[in-house]
C-alpha cells in the first residue's frame, strides 16, 4: 500500500487511530497525530510513499499538543519518540517543519549502519553524485533542478553509505526549499507539487517539494558514487567546475558527517575510501539552467 491509496480523510483517521508506518528508505517510522494540517501535508508530499502493514518500526514517533493551556493558546506541538519528548515544544501552526527536522534527527542520529553525511545525493545512469555542503548555498536549488531534468533524486539531506560496498543507499523524501529558492524552482518546474507554506520558521518560509514518483519507487535501488561537488551559488557567475583536492575533500566530507566520530575506524575508511573513488569537484553557479547544462555534460563523460 502507499499513501496515494488513501484518501486524505482516511489517512488523516488512521494517524489519529493506529497510526502509519510510512518508509523512507531503508527507514520506517510509525508516526501517530492530531493535527488536521499536519496529516494534509504528508499526503501531499509523501503521496508515493510506502505505507508498511504490521511489522517492525525503525521509530516510533507522534506529533501532539502538550498538555494544558498551550493546546489552545498561542497553541505547541511536541515531538514524542518512543513517547519522550525529543525538542522544546514548537509553535502549533510549524507541525510539518518539526516533523522534518525531528526525522532528520531521528535517521541522523541513530542509523550507525550507514556512514551519514549531510549532503544532497543524485543518481545519473547508476552512477551517484554527492553535494555535501552547508546551508544557504544552493544545494537544495539545485537538487530540486536536477531531480526534475534527468537525475533520480536519492535524498536532499542525507548520503546513506554501506561500509560493507561503499554503496549508497537512497532515502527519497520532500526537499525542502526556503525564501526565494521556493519561487524560483516553481518557475523552473511548473509541474513540480508543493505542500503548503509554513511562515516563521527558524529558517524564515518553507515549503517542501513533492519528491519525483520514480525516485520513491525505485527507493530500494543503491547507486555507486562517482562524484563529490561542493556547490556553491553566486548571483551572477556562471556554472563553472573546477578540481578539488581529495585531501581536502576528505575534511570538508568529515565535516559534515552526521555520524563520522561514532563510526571511528568505520567511518574513517568507509569516507576514505568514498573520496578515492570519486571525482572531487568545485561548482560555482549564477543560473540554473546554466548549472543543469553543465551536469549534463558532467554526466556525458566517461567513468573513471
Amino acid at each position: 500500500m502507499r499513501v496515494e491509496d488513501l484518501d486524505p480523510p482516511a489517512f488523516r483517521e488512521r494517524l489519529r487511530g493506529e497510526g502509519v508506518r510510512l518508509r523512507t528508505g531503508p527507514f520506517v517510522t510509525s508516526l501517530r497525530t492530531t493535527y488536521k494540517e499536519l496529516a494534509d501535508a504528508i499526503h501531499c508530499v509523501y503521496l508515493d510513499h510506502e505505507i508498511e502493514e504490521g511489522g517492525f518500526a525503525d521509530f516510533h514517533v507522534a506529533i501532539v499538543p502538550p498538555r494544558g493551556i498551550r493546546r489552545w493558546i498561542r497553541s505547541q506541538a511536541l515531538f514524542l519518540l518512543d513517547g519522550w519528548p525529543l525538542f522544546e515544544p514548537y509553535p502549533g501552526d510549524l507541525t510539518m517543519p518539526l516533523f522534518e527536522w525531528g526525522l532528520n534527527w531521528c535517521f541522523g542520529g541513530a542509523g550507525h549502519e550507514y556512514l551519514i553525511l549531510h549532503a544532497a545525493v543524485l543518481e545519473r545512469d547508476g552512477r551517484a553524485l554527492l553535494m555535501p555542503a552547508k546551508p544557504g548555498v544552493g544545494k537544495s536549488t539545485l537538487c530540486a533542478a536536477l531531480a526534475h531534468r534527468g537525475w533520480r533524486l536519492l535524498s536532499d539531506e542525507m548520503a546513506l553509505l554501506r561500509p560493507s560496498d561503499g554503496m549508497v543507499l537512497p532515502i527519497p523524501r520532500p526537499i525542502g526549499l526556503k525564501e526565494e529558492s521556493i519561487e524560483v524552482i516553481r518557475r523552473f518546474v511548473p509541474e513540480a507539487k508543493f505542500g503548503p507554506l509554513w511562515h516563521g520558521t527558524v529558517k524564515g518560509t518553507v515549503a517542501h517539494l513533492r519528491p519525483p514518483a520514480d525516485a520513491v519507487r525505485r527507493a530500494r535501488e543503491p547507486a555507486t558514487p562517482a562524484w563529490i561537488v561542493f556547490p556553491s551559488w553566486r548571483r551572477g557567475v556562471p556554472a563553472r567546475f573546477a578540481p578539488h583536492g581529495r585531501a581536502d575533500a576528505f575534511l570538508r566530507c568529515a565535516d559534515h558527517g552526521l555520524n563520522y566520530a561514532a563510526l571511528g575506524l568505520r567511518g574513517f575508511e568507509t569516507l576514505a575510501a568514498l573520496v578515492d573513488r570519486c571525482r572531487c569537484l568545485e561548482f560555482e553557479y549564477g543560473e540554473l539552467a546554466e548549472a543543469v547544462a553543465a551536469f549534463e555534460r558532467l554526466a556525458s563523460e566517461p567513468a573513471g
